[in-house]
């Protein structure tokens, strides 16, 4: 069918036609942040899940939502290698300037850009990557001595009570939070805490790979009363042909229903590759209804379109030894498998490729949902691997 007309949209966080299963979650991000605008109490949320089950998406559907209804809202992806306050300055000057824009009566905003003035000058001298450079003058004594975790207090305690005076809330959205370094991700829950503490409305909305609940309480031990950890998973069968059907329907296409089950065999139900195969399968078929056959033709287009790109990208910053560890997961399995289960099949000890499995960790390809235990944070990347490394003993 026309190319042109294809309504499905696989790619790192685009929006999907029809954002099936997601109904709850966004409800309850929506019911925490007009809780905290009220000054009520409310637990921040982290959005956790593998790979491929559309946290980024949701973050942005949520994001959106919460400003259209009037919220500030700072958006931050957190890359790996960048400190949180060369990301969090940016953002939150333009975040503070739309504070001041606001009718309600007040200086605090104003007061609330210097504060910030100071904090960029007292993490410049601790995080090279800070590459701001617009005088914001400063509050002597506020947020500007240099130790992150007390300035971070100061300013999100101004920025709350700026949002206060206006008569809305902050909400920090921040996309791969598993990547901040726990020492700056304790600072962040601690200003969070603090913010908590005084009823002052700042809230977070984060998403991250399962090891950030870990990575949360290990920073702080009362992580677990000040956030709720909504878990992002696969969809259900029914969730999952929702999203296939309606964006056809719309366009007048329906499908076999043995095409669909085909679809959610190959896919396990996870929204990025329902996209994936979606787009091949439209690609495939030369009239409605899409046929099982049509979506077995999409089968090797849409592997090897995962293959070249969603796989590939993650594949490319692995080492050599970093690649072996992973295909000797994937022989054993889809996981989890125990650590000494895949040294065993690389022929050597635990302790010896310990490290390996660390930056496996660090770099977001390895989680552990149990002591000892090893995933993949990717939803199918051990038949990739076996495809990719046929030959690797």
């Amino acid at each position: 069918m026309d190319p042109r007309t294809n309504p499905y949209a696989p790619g790192a966080g685009t929006l999907p036609p029809e954002l099936a299963g997601r109904d709850e979650i966004i409800e309850k991000a929506a019911v925490a942040l007009d809780r905290f605008r009220s000054g009520l109490s409310a637990r921040s949320l982290l959005l956790v899940g593998l790979r491929g089950v559309g946290k980024t998406v949701l973050l942005t559907r949520i994001a959106k939502d919460t400003e259209a209804r009037g919220f500030i809202v700072v958006e931050i992806e957190a890359p790996e290698k960048r400190s949180l306050p060369a990301l969090l300055i940016p953002s939150l000057r333009t975040a503070l300037l739309q504070l001041d824009r606001l009718a309600a009566a007040g200086d605090l905003a104003k007061r609330a850009l210097k504060v910030l003035g100071g904090f960029v000058g007292a993490m410049r001298v601790k995080y090279e990557d800070i590459e701001f450079g617009v005088d914001l003058g400063s509050e002597h004594g506020i947020a500007d001595s240099g130790d992150l975790e007390h300035d971070l207090i100061d300013l999100f305690v101004m920025v709350g009570k700026a949002a206060k005076q206006k008569n809305t809330a902050v909400v920090f959205f921040i996309d791969e939070l598993q990547y901040v370094v726990e020492e700056q991700f304790a600072s962040l829950i601690t200003a969070l805490h603090k913010c908590a503490q005084e009823q002052l409305p700042v809230a977070l909305i984060g998403a991250g790979l399962p090891q950030l609940v870990g990575q949360a309480g290990r920073a702080k031990s009362y992580a677990e009363r000040l956030f709720e950890y909504p878990e992002i998973g696969p969809l259900s069968a029914e969730e999952a042909k929702k999203a296939l059907v309606v964006p056809a329907e719309k366009l007048g296409v329906t499908f076999e229903p043995q095409a669909l089950e085909q679809i959610l065999h190959q896919t396990q139900s996870y929204p990025y590759f329902l996209q994936e195969w979606g787009k091949h399968s439209w690609q495939c078929a030369t009239t409605s209804p899409i046929t099982l056959d049509d979506t077995i033709s999409a089968n090797d287009l849409a592997i090897s379109e995962l293959d070249a790109s969603f796989f590939r990208v993650r594949f490319d910053r692995l080492t050599p030894s970093e690649k072996k560890y992973l295909r000797a997961m994937a022989q054993l399995g889809a996981g989890p498998h125990r650590s000494g289960d895949i040294a065993h099949l690389l022929n050597k000890e635990v302790q010896t490729v310990a490290p390996t499995r660390a930056t496996l960790i660090k770099k977001g390809m390895v989680y552990s949902p149990s002591h000892g235990d090893n995933s993949f944070t990717v939803p199918l990347f051990d038949e990739y691997m076996k495809r990719v490394m046929p030959n690797w003993i």
